[in-house]
């Protein structure tokens, strides 16, 4: 038996499938056979060999192979060739691509459960189970329409940022130093600015606290809220949800050859703290209004007017529908993926990239042998590319028996394609199963999480704006998340000294224009040098690629990392790589598997493949100067803080953002 033909058919009706080939299809063959699960090609005579084509279903899509059954003088009894071309051919005519748009609803007559019903039983079915379920489905309907939106008219972004020439309506004093519109990340920054006495108001659309998603992180990585003292070591016990002792990362590699197979990786020490996310937020939120801060919650931002002085931020709560304004001296967008600021401030080009991603807290259910708490599942697939997408997994313990589940996938964003929640939630409740064992209508479902995590495809630290006149742009509204396994907040506490830092020197110093903000930055050259891997998990619209492509890739680099060092992985997936560690890596990758690098052209193109080369230029020239500069610029800096701070602010302010760029760019 040899195999001939592997492919995916990109529809969850596998009995469409199964039909089309057993009545329609026409085969330049002689004899036709049905089966239960596809078809048999005879040839003549019967006993020179047949073709067996077959499909089968999984993560709500068809696969479709092709086997042929040969004696030692069959195979010349076919042009085999020329039926798998055809099949090919006929079969993505009969079923191409499709990307689901969520219906246009009107909710004054229905409820969000009976508008999606039809369209999307199971979604509808379990977000019933939840306790905010209306809420939260309304949510992921209004996000998906709005992310939508902004993708698909990328060349108008809706103007929410004004100049204001009006001198005589601008006082010298604001009522606030700080203004930030978004709570969740927005929260943890406003706090840390506000313990350092400046005047903060936090704007929130939803409740405070209310969280839809969870949080997991490191020991290490949370050390730097510690060290600003947000946090004591005992705080920071509190919010510690659960805590687990390893974690695995394994890809389906049923279909990759023996090479391309790659054992476990264990990483004990990545994201194995799961955060209380309410409860995290709520302490902050408390620390911030101990220092004077206050926020105002289910309150919606409109409009920014920028003027000499002041900022002044047009607001309507949501609750009584009356217009608010406050005005502040500086406004911070932590609005996340759907920010209109990141938007109008990029040029509609916001993100190159996105993860839709979906999942839920559920606190029972299982049975105990489906999973141990004590270990987390980081990165994980069970199949194939599905419907234009490599579905990956997170499983992380979450604390009394309790488990937070994730599935996400890379994706570019395309107008006709900007990746879709609601669609991703129905695999979700259908294929959960195929994950781990369980009967879902025996899960307690606590939590839903989802949201889309922006990326940017950097190819230095200035060719993105994360800043206007008295804006600056923090988390996923700057867009700078890792490709691995870190999203804005993982990047948002790394960075947080460093943004917090650069942001209190411009402060002093009312250094807050466009030229200066520009410098407060999360960028990271060894975090953009890596985006190439994120293109690699990518599909490209309209485009077909053998289903067991990205897996194959993901094998070869994490099969890799397992042959390291401990330390080694765990460096990589902390994004604190340097410059001689990834080129490394990345030249043991091209050894292993030789046909990786025209994988990579194939799916990133040439285009894309130069501003990659432009990516590792940036971060080869920080290896070299950090090289030629940690030895004497860091100690140099401190000693003529006293004297240039005060003559040269603004230089000071460009040096100390390169000390901050230089340590974390090149390995921190």
């Amino acid at each position: 038996m040899r195999e001939i033909l592997y492919i995916e058919v990109p529809t969850p009706d596998i009995d469409a499938v199964r039909t089309w080939l057993q009545e329609t299809w026409q085969p330049q063959i002689q004899t036709k056979i049905a089966t239960p699960d596809g078809i048999r090609l005879q040839s003549s005579p019967p006993s020179d060999g047949e073709l067996s084509i077959f499909v089968w279903t999984v993560q709500r899509t068809t696969y479709l192979k092709m086997f042929l059954w040969d004696s030692k003088n069959a195979a010349p009894k076919y042009n085999i060739p020329r039926i798998k071309k055809q099949l090919v051919q006929d079969i993505r005519q009969a079923f191409p691509p499709q990307y689901p748009q969520p219906p246009e609803i009107d909710l004054s007559h229905q409820s969000i459960f009976e508008a999606l019903a039809e369209y999307y039983p199971q979604t509808v079915k379990y977000f019933q189970k939840f306790p905010n379920g209306e809420y939260d489905l309304n949510r992921v309907y209004w996000w998906e329409k709005r992310w939508r939106e902004s993708v698909r008219k990328p060349q108008q972004p809706k103007e929410v940022i004004f100049r204001d020439s009006n001198t005589d309506s601008n006082p010298d004093n604001p009522e606030y130093d700080l203004i930030y519109v978004g709570g969740a990340l927005g929260v943890i920054h406003a706090a840390v600015m506000a313990e350092k006495g400046y005047r903060v108001l936090l704007i929130e659309r939803l409740p405070f606290g209310r969280m839809n998603r969870e949080w997991n992180i490191s020991r290490d990585e949370f050390q730097s809220l510690i060290n600003l003292g947000l946090f004591t070591p005992e705080d920071f016990e509190t919010v510690i949800a659960a805590e687990y002792k390893d974690g695995f990362n394994k890809f389906f590699d049923a279909y990759n050859p023996d090479h391309l197979k790659a054992p476990v990786l264990h990483t004990p020490k990545v994201l194995n703290i799961a955060i209380d996310a309410e409860k995290l937020l709520k302490f902050c939120g408390n620390k911030l209004l101990e220092a004077g801060g206050e926020i105002w919650d289910e309150t919606e931002f409109i409009r920014a007017d920028i003027s000499k002085n002041q900022v002044k931020v047009q607001l309507v709560n949501l609750a009584s529908k009356e217009a608010q304004q406050a005005t502040g001296r500086l406004l911070i967008d932590a609005m996340g993926t759907a920010s209109p600021i990141a938007w109008q401030l990029n040029g509609g080009k916001a993100f190159n990239s996105v993860c839709p991603t979906v999942g839920a807290v559920i606190e029972k259910g299982f049975a105990p042998a489906v999973w141990d708490e004590q270990y987390g599942d980081v990165l994980n697939s069970h199949g194939d590319i599905s419907r234009g997408r490599q579905l990956i997994w997170e499983l992380f313990p979450a604390g009394n028996g309790e488990l937070t589940f994730y599935l996400f996938h890379y994706h570019q964003v395309h107008p006709e394609n900007p990746g879709s929640l609601l669609e991703m939630y129905e695999d979700f409740f259908t294929i959960l199963p195929e994950y781990r064992r369980c009967n879902m209508d025996e899960l307690v479902w606590k939590k839903a999480t989802f949201g889309y995590i922006p990326g940017h495809f950097s190819t230095s630290s200035s060719d993105r704006t994360v800043a206007f006149d008295r804006i600056l742009a923090i988390g996923d509204a700057a867009s700078l998340q890792s490709p691995l396994i870190f999203t804005g907040f993982g990047s948002l506490v790394r960075n947080l000294d460093r943004l917090t830092t650069l942001l209190d020197t411009a402060l002093k110093h009312n250094l807050l224009t466009l030229e200066n903000l520009n410098q407060i930055r999360a960028y990271q050259s060894n975090i953009s040098v890596t985006w190439l891997f994120s293109k690699g998990m990518m599909v490209p619209t309209h485009k077909v690629l053998p289903p067991q492509r990205i897996n194959s890739m993901l094998n070869t680099f994490f099969g890799l990392l397992e042959a390291q060092p401990k330390e080694v992985a765990d460096t990589f997936i902390k994004d604190r790589t340097d410059w001689w560690t990834f080129t490394r890596l990345a030249l043991i990758a091209a050894r292993k598997n030789p046909a990786l690098l025209w994988w990579i052209w194939e799916m990133a193109g040439s285009q894309d493949l130069l501003k990659w080369l432009g990516s590792y230029w940036a971060f080869t020239v920080d290896a070299v100067r950090k090289s030629l500069l940690s030895s004497w610029f860091p100690g140099w800096l401190k000693e003529s803080q006293s004297w240039m701070e005060k003559k040269y602010p603004g230089m000071w302010l460009k040096l100390l953002s390169l000390s901050y760029q230089l340590k974390y760019s090149a390995g921190r």
